[in-house]
């Protein structure tokens, strides 16, 4: 059951956005919403997901179910901000596996930004069933970051094993607070509130004048929650 459409402030002149929920989406890739999405100052689009607002363990929300066959690594749903290069960006998420996901499902769930054309991008995100997985290694894979189009994580894993992915204690289906805090090249992930950085990123691989949009990242197999959205540009952080 779906609650009627919320409203959602926007501040351009601060470089500020808070989305709390948002209308249906269509499920077909790249298509902007026509009439009201309860953004103030503009349309969201989804791209390789379909998304809806809802209600989820108490938190008015945006729902994101991954889409079968889709062409390139990302499912997006895209938040009609400024263009974002150095800021704060802050969200409550949630990812579990699908039912009819594989076994290789791990409710993939982030934050991408700096989002150039739909394909190129920076993003950090969730696997929510390794948190407490009972084996060690696959526990250190539960944060990703990922840098599309040069940069899967595959690439990064051979390379550089253990430098773009870490632990961090998660369960599939719960909502966990995160925070991207993105400086030039360097970006830093908060996980529930703590002080001290999840992940530490210091060679953001598309260099530090990028910039673009900002994007709720789900990946195949999974069903995502986001709630209370804030981004932040550097002019006000």
């Amino acid at each position: 059951m779906y609650d009627k459409p919320l409203t959602r402030r926007t501040v351009l002149g601060g470089a500020a956005m808070t989305m709390v929920c948002a209308a249906p989406l269509p499920s077909f890739a790249a298509r902007r919403v026509p009439g009201r999405t309860g953004l103030e100052h503009g349309a969201i689009r989804s791209i390789g997901a379909e998304a809806a607002q809802t209600t989820y363990k108490s938190r008015a929300a945006l729902r994101a179910i991954a889409l079968e066959n889709v062409t390139g690594p990302d499912r997006l749903v895209m938040l009609d901000t400024p263009a974002f290069g150095d800021g704060i960006i802050e969200a409550w998420i949630s990812g579990a596996p699908m039912v009819t996901a594989s076994a290789t499902a791990r409710g993939f769930v982030g934050l991408a930004f700096r989002v150039q054309d739909e394909t190129k991008l920076e993003a950090i995100y969730l696997r929510p069933t390794n948190g407490r997985a009972e084996d060690q290694l696959r526990r250190n894979h539960a944060v990703q970051y990922v840098s599309h189009p040069d940069y899967p994580w595959e690439r990064l894993r051979a390379e550089a094993p253990g430098n773009y992915e870490t632990y961090v204690d998660l369960e599939p289906g719960r909502w966990t607070r995160v925070r991207i805090v993105v400086a030039g090249t360097h970006a830093r992930l908060y996980v529930d509130g703590a002080e001290q950085p999840t992940l530490i990123v210091d060679d953001l691989k598309h260099g530090a004048s990028a910039k673009g949009a900002v994007a709720l990242w789900v990946g195949p197999g999974t069903e995502a929650h986001f709630s209370e959205v804030k981004v932040r540009g550097s002019a006000t952080v």
